[in-house]
């Protein structure tokens, strides 16, 4: 039988859509002149490194489980974020920002790794040995059998990884490793897609847990790709504004977890440090007096957290007002404006507005639509929200608010703060069971949250 013919495609180099020929913008993700030209079918670029041992389907139910226990981390909230530890075998990759402090995190996940008779590996393509000592010192980190390996070429990477047998192996950057034979760059869609493909079947065949770097675009996307999302088994988003010490690690895949969860840390003089109570620090400069401010119990994953939401409106100079969006979703912004404006009475038309959730947050979540709304109008109206009050409920286009899920525990950690009264949707507090030490202020619309949830409401 022939062998079949070589063929060209056209690969987008930000978004990996695929095009049988060049074209100057990308449908996809819009991106102009990011086609690059890609030969596939190249005889053993690819095949070669496979595991080509036969295998045969196997019966559900004649499958055998073997116990392979989680390698646990020192970082208590990395191992949570993780659903309990590092599965063995477990491709992981940790996206973010240049210079938000990924490196510092798996340098300081590779020298604090249990003690073993086994390797700690931690490959990295942008730094040379000598740098990364630098780091680990200022950083004060030390750890025996932690080898440090400055190579981009990822065959040898390989070989080097098959002579230690290491128990836990770490690349910075995929981006940074390239395979020979391969066509593109490094950091080229077909280049990262085949890195990639090569260490996770090198995990899936050894069990020994990797964890990959990868830098993420100007739009928040994983640069060259979200192509790398559906091979790899865990997604980490490590995210934080650039003048604020806190950093905020995102779980958005996790095959041996739940999603959605997240982890606080600190950067400081020594690193990453956990922040065990993030809810408290995230309130620690927050004034109860402070007009415009709201405190929102939110949910990070399975655990509640309680953040502060500011918003900001003044009388605007230009023809269309302007609304900026920090933190929250721009699109509930534009309909919480909208039903203030309409259910509520207030012309917000000429109004620029401002919403910041504060400490780098990011809020996604419908259940702070109340609190969005009652930020705003607290601003436009000049006037402070009533003290030691959280609130939270989803705001429907007619006005009504809408119940939010586990109410009790998003309860308990504002009381635990410190919070006596609570702004909830009366439909959510029929919900309730047992007794709650606070004041429940059940409210059925917006108009009539703003009437009891600002100070001139009161009384």
């Amino acid at each position: 039988m022939s062998k079949p013919k070589h063929r060209i495609i056209f690969i987008c180099q930000e978004c990996g859509k695929e095009s049988p020929k060049w074209l100057g913008r990308c449908p996809s993700c819009q991106a102009w002149n990011s086609f690059v030209e890609t030969p596939i079918g190249l005889p053993g670029a690819s095949a070669e490194w496979r595991n080509l041992t036969e295998s045969a389907p196997q019966e559900l139910s004649q499958v055998e489980l073997q116990a392979s226990p989680r390698l646990k981390l020192y970082f208590s909230e990395l191992n949570r974020v993780l659903g309990g530890g590092l599965v063995p075998g477990s491709l992981v990759l940790v996206s973010g920002e240049p210079g938000i402090g990924k490196s510092t995190l798996l340098l300081q996940v590779a020298a604090t790794a249990p003690e073993s008779e086994r390797a700690v590996i931690y490959v990295s393509g942008e730094e040379s040995v000598y740098q990364v000592k630098l780091r680990s010192e200022r950083l004060g980190l030390k750890r025996e059998k932690l080898y440090l390996l400055s190579e981009t070429n990822l065959e040898i990477v390989l070989e080097q990884l098959e002579k230690l047998s290491p128990s836990m192996v770490i690349v910075d950057s995929i981006q940074a490793v390239c395979v020979e034979g391969t066509a593109g760059i490094s950091g080229s869609i077909t280049q990262i897609r085949e890195s990639t493909l090569r260490l996770m079947n090198w995990a899936k065949r050894t069990g020994v847990p990797v964890l990959i770097t990868g830098h993420v675009t100007k739009e928040g996307a994983i640069a060259g790709p979200k192509a790398l999302e559906h091979i790899v088994d865990v997604v980490l988003y490590f995210e934080g504004e650039p003048f604020s010490n806190y950093r905020v690690l995102r779980s958005v895949k996790n095959r041996f977890g739940s999603t959605s969860e997240i982890a606080v840390f600190e950067m400081g003089d020594g690193g990453l440090a956990e922040v065990e109570n993030p809810s408290r620090a995230f309130l620690s400069q927050r004034s109860d007096v402070a007009v415009g401010s709201v405190v929102v119990p939110t949910l990070g994953g399975s655990r509640p957290l309680l953040v502060e939401i500011q918003a900001l409106t003044t009388l605007t100079s230009f023809t269309s007002p302007r609304r900026v969006a920090n933190g929250v979703d721009f699109g509930r912004l534009l309909l919480i404006i909208a039903v203030l404006s309409k259910r509520s009475r207030i012309n917000l038309s000429n109004q620029d507005i401002v919403v910041n959730v504060t400490g780098g947050l990011k809020v996604d979540e419908p259940a702070a639509d109340l609190g969005i709304a009652l930020a705003i109008a607290s601003s436009f109206r000049d006037i402070g929200v009533v003290p030691e009050l959280v609130a939270l409920g989803e705001v429907g286009l007619s006005g009504e608010l809408r119940p939010v899920p586990q109410l009790e525990r998003r309860i308990a950690e504002a009381v635990r703060l410190g919070f006596k009264r609570c702004l909830v949707p009366a439909i959510s507090a029929k919900s309730l069971v047992g007794s709650i030490d606070v004041q429940l202020i059940e409210v059925n619309t917006v108009a009539e949250a703003l009437r009891l949830g600002l100070v001139k409401g009161v009384g």
